[in-house]
């Protein structure tokens, strides 16, 4: 258990974990609320309830990964490629006020300029 787990030879930045618990959250937080993120799934993209389902996954899984030495760096590209993946989501609730869960315009165009700011985020780790 010493070899899998020893966090006393882990030198990682408080903000490693910090990324690590919001992933993990967000992931969590998939299949918390699913309606909600199903709705804002373009519907470009086939099956918006097994979308949902492996993006939680992933966001877990990443998340959990960024604190495990020999698989950080794996899951910060992870991470990266996740939010490059998902950008279109943001681009879908800007453009169809279905989708926009009440937020004003003006708000969801931030969101994407921010989603720049977390790929940048995982790159430091990368």
């Amino acid at each position: 258990m010493h070899l899998i787990l020893n966090f006393n030879s882990m030198n990682f930045p408080w903000h490693l974990y910090l990324m690590a618990f919001i992933y993990i959250l967000a992931g969590i937080n998939h299949f918390r609320s699913p309606r909600m993120y199903q709705k804002i799934i373009p519907p470009f993209f086939p099956n918006p309830k097994l979308v949902n389902t492996l993006s939680g996954i992933a966001e877990i899984i990443l998340g959990m990964a960024l604190v495990i030495p020999v698989l950080s760096t794996y899951a910060a590209w992870g991470i990266i490629a996740l939010l490059i993946a998902v950008f279109p989501t943001h681009i879908y609730m800007y453009q169809v006020e279905k989708a926009r869960m009440g937020l004003p315009p003006w708000v969801l165009l931030l969101r994407m300029p921010l989603q720049l700011g977390l790929i940048f985020w995982a790159y430091q780790y990368s």
